[in-house]
């Protein structure tokens, strides 16, 4: 599913930044009478059109229960940034 979402960004123009796949997670609450979900955080950068696509996607998709889409603000995207280089180094050593 994410390499499904992977695909159809870097198609549309998209710069995938990082990805982070967090693994099989239990839900604060129930949805759909699942208690555990798979998460995947995906930073990118892209033109502000290419969002409105990737969410009709993951509308369409059945297999996606929720999502969410945020915009990083400069201080946001500074941190993320560190964050990055932060788990970067970990994965070299």
């Amino acid at each position: 599913m994410v390499a499904k979402f992977k695909k159809l960004l870097t198609d549309n123009g998209a710069e995938i930044l990082n990805e982070e796949t967090w693994g099989l997670k239990k839900m604060a609450y129930a949805i759909q009478k699942k208690s555990t979900g798979f998460y995947c955080l995906l930073e990118f950068k892209a033109e502000p059109t290419i969002v409105k696509i990737l969410e009709t996607g993951f509308h369409r998709d059945e297999k996606v229960i929720r999502n969410i889409t945020v915009k990083l603000d400069k201080y946001a995207a500074q941190y993320a940034e560190k964050r990055r280089n932060k788990f970067a180094k970990k994965e070299e050593a």
